[in-house]
């Protein structure tokens, strides 16, 4: 039944995307957006993607999925840096897997969007788990060094749960390094978490990178990123994931922290 239901979704237009803002902790001001996938079941209601991605991968769907979130981020990017242009730069974040990227042309699907939308490159972030890259480093590496010829950003999610090679790394084209929530969220109750936490940071800058920690929700957590000298942060300190809808009230707010 849900695969049934699955294949019918996307034309029946059932998906959805929530965006959850990112923060640059130095000035306290949101900066983008990271568009994240929900199925809005008709029997159901909302469902995350853990609910349905391991199918919808099985089925083949992922790429058709993923053409059309990058699509809808895009576009929604645009409508919103023309509401705010004082709020620069905007941007968005998009989750591809590995199976996007082993089944699709990534490298010519972003530039499809580029020059349907008009949005400047880097104002769009491409994110795929650090899990990903291990299982393919090298097919990974040549897709992400197209995307990065074209100016886009791309970013490491889930960093510290992969057991990535320093090597694939330091040869990898990204831009941000994102630190796994689980390790954010026991910043302050546990010695080891910010050990850890402060030597991404240190490494990711080493290697010329900006880190995102995802998964703040304590202004402690919040303080002892900035001490650390994480450049972004996202989590529901700052909001939770909001529909399209709701997000031109929330940057209008000028909410900082």
């Amino acid at each position: 039944k849900l695969e049934a239901e699955l294949r019918q979704a996307l034309d029946r237009q059932e998906f959805r995307l929530e965006y959850q803002p990112i923060v640059a902790l130095k000035s306290g001001h949101v900066t983008g957006f990271e568009a994240l996938l929900r199925w809005e079941h008709p029997e159901y209601g909302l469902a995350r993607p853990d609910v349905f991605l391991e199918v919808a991968t099985e089925l083949g769907l992922m790429t058709r999925i993923g053409e059309w979130s990058l699509q809808e981020a895009a576009k929604q990017l645009k409508l919103w840096q023309a509401e705010f242009p004082m709020i620069r730069p905007l941007t968005v974040s998009v989750n591809f897997s590995l199976s996007h990227l082993a089944n699709a042309d990534l490298a010519a699907l972003v530039n499809e969007v580029l020059l349907a939308t008009g949005i400047d490159p880097p104002s769009l972030k491409i994110e795929i788990t650090e899990s990903d890259v291990m299982q393919d480093p090298e097919a990974v590496t040549s897709v992400l060094k197209q995307i990065e010829s074209q100016k886009v950003q791309t970013c490491l999610d889930d960093f510290g749960t992969g057991y990535s090679s320093l090597s694939y790394l330091q040869q990898l084209p990204i831009t941000f390094l994102k630190i796994d929530q689980s390790f954010i969220r026991r910043l302050g109750a546990d010695d080891d978490a910010l050990a850890i936490v402060k030597t991404i940071v240190v490494l990711a800058h080493q290697l010329g990178r900006q880190v995102i920690a995802e998964g703040v929700e304590t202004t402690e957590q919040l303080t002892t990123l900035r001490l650390l000298g994480c450049e972004y942060g996202q989590g529901y300190l700052f909001a939770k994931p909001l529909p399209y809808a709701e997000v031109s009230a929330f940057l209008a707010s000028g909410r900082h922290w």
